[in-house]
């Protein structure tokens, strides 16, 4: 019998591989010649689309090689990834518009503002981008076809579609992500193709190929804008303003292919509805085209287009039409599933099908979505000319980088700000020159305006398919309030960052404050040098400055280096970190003076980050990247399949993201000693459940019991998916006093939570250092029952274990990389954890 089934596998086997088609007559049109000038893939990758995962390097030279033969392309390079490879972008047309590129663009953007071009013959943008997602390869193996047609494909159709198109065509969203998922399939493939889902083939290594070099989702970040890949596309993106815009994706191996639109109630409001009703228009196109070929579909059933920082929804909110492909997803090259085997040329040629329909549809509706852009522009100047002289201030008096790095955001938008005239108080809150900017709602980008600075509560739905708030000020805990633009002064042409340095040489002290955002990597660098550095635990007043908790003093006598050494350290320091350093020439102070025992000894940190298996990845990456670009703070990644016999007395804190398996009991017994010989562990969301389990810490968790009542069984996901809460925006009040909270200069903090853990506070005040306030929802979705159970519970736990501390947060304060406003909590958990 046994024999009998491993034939029958065997021959399976050989048959699937057998099917495994992957020439380009499996793929292209065969009702059109294509000119054999142009190099097929094969002949410059050396093999078949889909044989193999295409590797990025082999990708881009593929991409240079069509380019050097076809003149309907023009290459560039916009960037490229932290692990140095090229971010491409090919413009691609007929040859008569690549001679005059540069009017058409410069007529398209015309038309946003105001000027009234003729549609008739303008061609329409088209932005084609593919595989955000590294391990979602299909889009990028498609990449490969859909250039070779552009570029080699004859006839009068063609033609046509590209005298009246421009295809700004991105092959792949993420390199680094890509390649890495390209290394896992290609060096796991059978030469005998495996559909067995439990090959390792289908099972990557932590933390997979589905994020760039540091960890992150890209497709997040379209409107923070905080990586180099975003910030390649957000550039080309406004330089262009595309009409439509093409986002390739995979999903479960047993779907089947989703096009937008999503749920028809989960659009955001500030999007247009004949947005929505032209995203089903141009469907009708990939359903035309899907069912020629006879691949399965769906559309408005799931996925949504809420959060702006999508790539197919981001240009909902500029003009465009952003559209989602989701394809069932091989894994690898071919993988059992509900719909038969599954395999990766079939899941290329769905992308490449949907790829030339949006083109198809792009051409047939050129007016039509023309017209709507223009007149999307045309409707965001009526509404900001209602807005009058209305405008948005923003800043923080003691933190000018934050500031700086908002605006930042605003600058790559291409969204206009001003200085301010003068200092000012405006509800109470005062905005300073030089640490504050303005932002008139009176301009283009209006509608981009309200979309990053409004906090909404309300919504037509309670399901979201990614956060539900992201209120830029609010997320870099900054003041802001509506103004005019009387107070206004230069509109800021080139965003600069306020220069730093010490005031002047001292044979006695330095001094500066926590405030500013890139002091830790100030105190960093002179603990590096191996300079002696206190922290003060009261405010003071020296040399008739203000000096708050937290603020940090450099003694200079009894350093290991001269006072000219220490001055040069120290200034050099300070510009990087745009901090300015106080000289002080007396310990005498109003307040505590500088010999006090109010000043505490700091050093340096010694920091590892659990990784691996059981550890999310995203977590991991945000702070490992917050460390290593921001603060150039040297983290060890420490994997967690490595910390038995890793000797981590080197350490002296550890640092435990969101965990959904904790670790093994010897490395708890382990990680145990570690702490009650004076280690601390910082640790955030479901790793406070293991701490409690595992009973290092005392947490008294507020739980909820969910009931449903009158639910049909149809509706049961949609009731347990309101409960969730997908990310939110809520206040709290903190004690200043505590050192978690040196240098925040407002008693309320506003955080970002995207768990349902809810911690009961302690019955000590002085143990709550932040609390939620009793109505703390600020923007975004949370359920009455919710909000209710997170109302002055506490998102943060400090306790002692034998000589060591354990700092346990339910909230993430590094998310996504924009979470300017909590990163300084993360910060001083790992600098002043001896003091707390």
């Amino acid at each position: 019998m046994y024999r009998t089934v491993l034939v029958i596998l065997v021959f399976t086997t050989t048959l699937f591989s057998q099917n495994y088609q992957t020439d380009l007559s499996y793929y292209l049109p065969t009702d059109v010649s294509y000119n054999p000038s142009i190099p097929t893939p094969k002949s410059i990758i050396r093999h078949d689309v889909g044989e193999w995962h295409i590797t990025h390097d082999k990708l881009v030279q593929y991409m240079y090689a069509l380019a050097d033969a076809s003149d309907r392309i023009k290459l560039t390079e916009t960037g490229q990834t932290f692990e140095g490879r090229p971010l491409l972008l090919l413009t691609i047309t007929s040859p008569e518009n690549q001679l005059k590129i540069d009017t058409i663009r410069e007529t398209h953007i015309k038309s946003t503002e105001g000027e009234d071009t003729d549609i008739t013959t303008r061609p329409i943008i088209v932005y084609q981008g593919f595989s955000i997602h590294g391990n979602e390869p299909s889009g990028a193996n498609a990449a490969l076809l859909v250039a070779y047609y552009l570029a080699a494909a004859e006839g009068s159709e063609i033609e046509k579609l590209l005298a009246n198109t421009v295809i700004l065509f991105d092959p792949s969203y993420n390199p680094d992500g890509l390649q890495r998922f390209a290394y896992w399939a290609n060096t796991n493939r059978n030469m005998n193709l495996n559909p067995d889902a439990n090959d390792r083939e289908y099972d990557e290594v932590w933390p997979g190929g589905r994020t760039n070099h540091y960890w992150f989702d890209l497709n997040r970040d379209w409107l923070p804008a905080q990586l180099p890949e975003s910030r390649a596309r957000i550039n080309t993106f406004h330089r262009w303003l595309p009409n439509v815009l093409t986002d390739h994706h995979e999903m479960g191996t047993n779907s089947s292919f989703f096009f937008q639109p999503g749920i028809p109630s989960r659009t955001h409001p500030l999007t247009p509805k004949l947005n929505q009703e032209l995203t089903k228009g141009i469907a009708q196109y990939h359903a035309k085209a899907l069912d020629k070929i006879g691949s399965l579909y769906y559309s408005e059933e799931s996925y949504d287009d809420f959060y702006y920082g999508k790539g197919s929804t981001f240009p909902d909110i500029n003009g465009g039409i952003g559209i989602l492909f989701e394809q069932a997803s091989s894994r690898g090259h071919m993988q059992e599933s509900d719909n038969g085997i599954l395999t990766f040329p079939f899941t290329i040629r769905n992308q490449f099908t949907a790829a030339l329909s949006t083109l198809e549809a792009a051409n047939k509706m050129r007016e039509e979505l023309l017209e709507y852009q223009y007149n999307f522009f045309e409707n965001a100047r009526k509404e900001a000319n209602k807005a009058g002289k209305d405008a948005i201030v923003f800043g923080d008096e003691k933190d000018a980088a934050k500031t700086y790095h908002l605006a930042e955001i605003l600058e790559r938008h291409q969204i206009k700000f001003h200085e301010l005239q003068s200092d000012f108080e405006v509800d109470g809150k005062t905005f300073k020159k030089g640490y504050s900017y303005i932002v008139p709602k009176n301009q283009k980008n209006t509608r981009l305006i309200n979309a990053m600075f409004e906090k909404r509560t309300t919504f037509q739905d309670s399901l979201f398919y990614d956060i539900s708030a992201w209120t830029f000020p609010l997320a870099f805990n900054l003041d802001f309030a509506e103004t005019s633009t009387s107070n206004a002064d230069n509109l800021v042409e080139k965003l600069k960052h306020r220069e730093g340095g010490v005031t002047a040489k001292s044979n006695y002290a330095y001094l500066f404050e926590w405030h500013e955002y890139y002091s830790p990597k100030l105190l960093n660098t002179i603990l590096e040098k191996g300079l002696r550095v206190k922290v003060s635990m009261k405010p003071f007043k020296a040399n008739g400055k203000t000096y708050d908790y937290g603020s940090i003093m450099i003694p200079v006598q009894n350093q290991r280096l001269s006072d000219s050494e220490i001055y040069t350290i120290l200034n050099r320091a300070a510009q990087e970190s745009h901090i300015t350093i106080h000289a002080v020439s007396t310990g005498l102070n109003d307040g505590i003076d500088l010999g006090s025992n109010n000043f505490r000894a700091l050093n340096k940190p010694q920091i590892a980050l659990l990784v691996g298996d059981g550890f999310t990845s995203y977590d991991a990456g945000e702070i490992w990247h917050l460390l290593d670009t921001r603060y150039d703070i040297t983290v060890t990644k420490l994997d967690t399949k490595n910390l038995g016999r890793t000797n981590l007395s080197r350490y002296n804190a550890i640092i435990m993201v969101n965990s959904y398996g904790g670790l093994n009991e010897n490395n708890t017994k382990k990680l145990k000693t570690w702490i009650e010989n004076g280690g601390t562990i910082i640790a955030y969301r479901n790793s406070l459940k293991w701490l409690n389990d595992k009973k290092l810490m005392k947490i008294d968790f507020k739980t909820n019991k969910l009931t449903a009542k009158n639910i049909s069984y149809e509706d049961r996901r949609n009731f347990r998916g309101a409960q969730v809460i997908g990310g939110a925006i809520f206040n709290t009040v903190i004690d200043r006093s505590h050192p978690i909270n040196f240098g925040y200069k407002n008693d309320e903090l506003a955080m970002f939570r995207n768990t349902s853990l809810f911690v009961k506070p302690d019955k000590n005040s002085y143990n709550n250092p932040i609390q939620y306030t009793e109505k703390p929802l600020l923007s975004g979705y949370i359920s009455d029952k919710n909000l209710d159970s997170l109302a002055q519970t506490v998102p943060l736990k400090i306790g002692n274990l034998g000589r060591g501390t354990i700092i346990a947060f339910t909230d993430n304060t590094n998310f996504r990389a924009f979470w300017y406003g909590t990163n300084k909590l993360f910060m001083n958990a790992i600098f002043f954890r001896q003091e707390m």
